[in-house]
Formats: structure tokens, C-alpha cells, sequence
């Protein structure tokens, strides 16, 4: 038998150690032969020990640099600097709004910059390689999708939450974070138009998150109510009044998908009809619901959007306040998008209504110029969180909150969560609210600029004028039928992405059949001139007429 003892003792460190030989079987005991002991080896010595046999073992390196304490700073700052300079050079190697090649192409040169990425040289080197192959949303050729190029203040103050490294779920985590979180969310719920003092809210990851935490608010609030059981201990009755959601066939496609992460199923979902523009028509909504009440069925929710993806459109919000009130519904409006309204004098005015829903969706990694993710929920008022509420002896004993010290755990779906408030106070308390509606403003111009380039284009035809910043177009070929204008449109757009000369967004009109895919413009970078959306509109129709002649 053999004995390798890898373990130093705390005296024995470097000297051999030995155990007694066990005894071994005899043939009188119907064992083996003896079986001859291996010699221990010496174990090895602690770094910097004195060895019985030789000289010291090498000091340790010292652990890497972290970025808080007293050296953070000056761990950070060359660090940075690698990080800025390899920014450079990927966007100089890049030189437009997205690199040139097939995803297999860029596959291929991650793969191999992570795979041969070492040592120092590994952040700057992976860092370049990011920033070739990014979507590049301050470039004036990319504008697909509500992907804002964020503000170089807010980029610095994530940057100080990413040293810090505060996270939200108890106050001994996140002392300073914890009170302005509070108090940026007070100054949110006033522009929506809430009693801030009563309102309650937290800082999500974005509107998926929101929806679905609006949702859940209303299952607990609604159904429980309905089934006279505590919803969220007890589960959703598997008998009487079916739960049933209201929103418009344009609606985002997390309201279905939280439909059935809350137990109530997809099919709950009632999709209302929307008019050219998508925007929800307030009479088929009153007639869906009154049809569901007719069959015994329970309204739990209504949720209105106020920002399409695809065309900024805005519900009624008014006539749903309306209606939730009549048929008893929790009002959620997802204002992921459109919410950006309320920092412009001239749009707010669109979203008249929204200060009567019981829950809201905002995400200032859209239309407020955040880095991802930034997005918020809000809650009219603080008591309809109470099915959320949560006591974790390590975070939030009730002692402690007696004591005065805080804690945000009962408010959000998330234990470990980032200090994302912080560069959206700073962004407001640098620019403004007028400062940020100044942006807003620009882009909604730029979006209507944008409409008037394509009007101007023979072979485009645009679906809507924009609402918010974003519209819809198709290049039409001429003489092709509905199919074939969905495969030339599907197609030019993805000649554009492998040449990396501009990122244009796809979609799909509600219904069914061929002819329903747009391309589709989202002006979010308020850097951008007149003449930078005339030319992405021009590169469109060239693209165009080569797939249409088959170049």
C-alpha cells in the first residue's frame, strides 16, 4: 500500500512525515504476501520556508489589483487607458456602423483573439476585438432597433459603480446607493405624474422585467382578491373565473411570456385589434371585455403601450383607465419606449392618462441615452407591493429596518443587483430634464426627416408618419408581387449587414399572409444630421435596386 501524504502540518512544513506501517495480512489470516512500503516523500516547503534540503521556495506574486480601496485609482488608470486605446483602434479598424463579413466571419476572429488572448496583453487585445466587430449605435448608419448610443457622462458613472461594486439588497452593501436610488425614484414617479410619496419602484434590467413584475403586481392584487386566497402563497386556483389580459396586437412579446411564467398561460392573453398606426382601437377593447365578462371570465389586467417597437405608436391611455376602472382591471402601461416623451414639453402631452395606471414600464436605456441596462418599474401605490415582500435574516432583519436601516429586497424580482441608479441621477442632474427633452426633440425631428427622405424615394413606400422616433418603410420592386417585395426587403437588409454598411431593422405587420415585411428606421442618436438619414435612405435604395437586379 502506498501513502502520499500532499499535506504540510503546521510544524512540519518541509520535513517528511510518516505514519506508522499498518499491519499486514499474514497467509494464516487468508490475505496476501506483504506488500513492501513506498518511502514517503518529502513534502514540499511553504513559499519562502527554509527546506531541509534546499534553498527557500519563491515568494507568491502578489494577487491582481483590485479597483476599490485606497489603490483603485491607480490600478485603474493605465488600465483604462488600454481599454480607451483599443476602443480606438477597433473602431478605426471597423470604419462604420458595423464590421464587414458573414457571422461566420466574425465568429471566426472572436474565437481566435479569445483563444490566443493572454496575460496583460489579453484586455487590450479582446477589448479591440469588441469594438471591431460592435453594432456601433453612435454611428449615423446604425439605426435598426431602440439602441441608443449612450451619453459619455453616464458611461463615466458606470464606470464608478463598476469600481464600487455596491449591490442594492441590503443597505450594509450599498449604503449611498440605496438613498438615491430612493430619491431618483421618487423624482421618476413625479414625472409620470404619480404622488411620489405614495408611489413605490425599483431599477430593472429593462422592460421585460418590468411587464412582467406589473403583471404579477396585478395577479396578487386582482385574482387574489377574486379568489379570496393569497395568490402568491397559495398558487392561482385551478377552478372558477378564468384571468384574462388585455393587450393590443402590437403589444411586446413579454406580456405573453409573462403571462406564462405567471402560471396563467399564454393563451390568457387577449389581442386587441390596432389601426394603421398600431395603436390599440379603444372600441374593439371594450368590446373584448365586455365579451369576457359575458363568459364569467375575470379581467385582470389591461396593458397599454405607450411607444411601439416598430412605430412609437401610444394607446389610448385615457379610454384604458377608463375601462380598467369599470371592469375592476389593473392598468399597466409599458412606457419602455415611449416613457422618453415625458422629458419633452412638446411629446408629454401623448401620454396624457398614463398618471392614472397602477403600474408603468420606463427604460432610459432608450430614449434617455443610458448604457444597458436602466431600465425602472413603478407602482402607483406602495401597498400593492405587499405580495412581494420578503425577510432574509442576512439582508433585512426586522430589527435592523426598527433601527433606521433601509432595504430595497422587497421590491424587486432580483436578490444581487447593480447600483444602475446611479448613472441615471447623474445624467439628470447633468443635463437636466430640459437638457434630455432637448434630445428628444432632436430625434423625433430626425424621425420625421427621415419619413420625408423616403416620401421623396420612388421606390419606397412608408407606412405611417412617426410618432415618437421611429418609423416604417419597404423598398417596393417594381412589378414584383407581395412575396417577392418580403424576400427583396428581407434581403437587401442583409446585404447592408454583410457589407457593414448600415444596420436597418426588419418587422412584420399584424395579419397574415405575404406583404407584411417592413424595414424599419429608429433614430435614437440625437448626434445625427438630416443629411446622415438622407444617405442611410439612399444606401437603402442602392441596396435595393442590386438585390432587385441581382447584382
Amino acid at each position: 500500500m502506498t501513502h502520499d501524504l500532499g499535506l504540510a502540518t503546521a510544524l512540519g512544513g518541509g520535513l517528511t512525515t510518516a505514519l506508522p506501517d499498518p499491519p499486514t495480512a499474514s497467509h494464516q489470516d487468508g490475505g496476501s504476501d506483504p506488500v513492501p512500503m513506498t518511502p514517503l516523500r518529502p513534502l514540499a516547503p511553504l513559499p519562502g520556508q527554509v527546506s531541509a534540503t534546499g534553498p527557500a521556495a519563491p515568494a507568491p506574486a502578489p494577487p491582481p489589483a483590485l479597483s476599490g480601496g485606497a489603490d483603485g485609482p491607480d490600478a485603474l488608470d493605465p488600465l483604462i487607458r488600454t481599454v480607451l486605446d483599443a476602443l480606438a483602434r477597433g473602431a478605426a479598424r471597423r470604419g462604420g456602423p458595423l464590421p464587414e463579413g458573414t457571422p461566420r466571419d466574425l465568429a471566426a476572429e472572436v474565437v481566435r483573439a479569445f483563444t490566443e488572448a493572454d496575460g496583460d496583453e489579453a484586455l487590450g487585445l479582446l477589448t479591440e476585438v469588441l469594438a471591431h466587430g460592435s453594432a456601433d449605435p453612435a454611428d449615423p448608419l446604425c439605426a435598426a432597433h431602440l439602441h441608443c448610443p449612450p451619453l459619455a457622462v453616464a458611461v463615466a458613472a458606470d464606470l464608478a459603480v463598476s469600481a464600487l461594486n455596491p449591490s442594492q439588497d441590503s443597505w450594509d452593501q450599498a449604503p449611498a446607493a440605496t438613498t438615491l436610488e430612493t430619491l431618483l425614484l421618487q423624482e421618476l414617479a413625479a414625472f409620470v405624474g404619480y404622488d411620489p410619496v405614495a408611489a413605490a419602484g425599483v431599477l430593472t434590467s429593462g422592460g421585460t422585467e418590468s411587464n412582467l413584475m406589473g403583471l404579477m403586481l396585478a395577479r396578487d392584487r386582482v385574482l387574489g382578491r377574486a379568489a379570496g386566497r393569497q395568490v402568491e402563497l397559495a398558487g392561482v386556483p385551478a377552478t372558477g373565473a378564468r384571468p384574462r389580459i388585455f393587450a393590443s396586437a402590437a403589444a411586446h412579446f413579454s406580456v405573453a411570456r409573462s403571462a406564462a411564467l405567471l402560471g396563467l398561460g399564454e393563451d390568457a392573453v387577449v389581442s386587441v385589434p390596432v389601426d394603421h398606426e398600431l395603436r390599440m382601437l379603444p372600441d374593439s377593447l371594450a368590446a373584448a371585455l365586455r365579451e369576457s365578462a359575458d363568459r364569467g371570465e375575470l379581467p385582470l389586467a389591461i396593458v397599454a403601450t405607450a411607444g411601439t417597437t416598430d412605430t412609437g405608436a401610444v394607446d389610448p391611455l385615457g379610454r384604458c383607465a377608463e375601462l380598467a376602472a369599470e371592469y375592476g382591471a389593473w392598468l399597466h402601461v409599458d412606457a419602455a419606449y415611449g416613457g422618453g416623451a415625458l422629458l419633452s414639453d412638446r411629446l408629454a402631452p401623448l401620454l396624457d392618462g398614463i398618471e392614472r395606471a397602477d403600474s408603468v414600464s420606463l427604460d432610459w436605456h432608450k430614449l434617455g441615452w443610458q448604457p444597458v441596462a436602466a431600465g425602472v418599474f413603478l407602482a402607483r401605490r406602495a401597498e400593492t407591493y405587499a405580495s412581494l415582500a420578503r425577510r432574509a435574516v442576512y439582508l433585512n432583519p426586522q430589527d435592523d429596518e426598527e433601527a433606521g436601516y433601509p432595504s430595497l429586497l422587497g421590491l424587486s424580482l432580483r436578490t444581487t443587483r447593480r447600483a444602475d441608479a446611479f448613472k441615471i441621477a447623474v445624467t439628470l442632474r447633468t443635463l437636466g430634464r430640459a437638457g434630455l427633452g432637448a434630445l428628444v426633440d432632436t430625434c423625433h425631428e430626425l424621425a420625421r426627416q427621415g419619413a420625408l427622405a423616403v416620401r421623396a424615394e420612388p421606390r419606397l413606400e412608408l407606412h405611417a408618419e412617426p410618432v415618437l422616433t421611429a418609423f416604417l418603410f419597404r423598398y417596393v420592386p417594381e412589378g414584383a408581387d407581395p412575396a417577392r417585395t418580403d424576400e427583396v426587403n428581407a434581403a437587401l437588409r442583409r446585404r447592408l449587414l454583410r457589407e457593414g454598411r448600415a444596420v436597418v431593422g426588419r418587422t412584420e405587420l399584424p395579419g397574415e399572409g405575404p406583404g407584411r415585411v417592413r424595414l424599419k428606421l429608429t433614430l435614437l442618436n440625437p448626434r445625427t444630421s438630416a443629411q446622415d438619414v438622407a444617405r442611410l435612405v439612399r444606401t437603402v435604395v442602392a441596396a435595393g435596386l442590386a438585390e432587385e437586379e441581382g447584382r
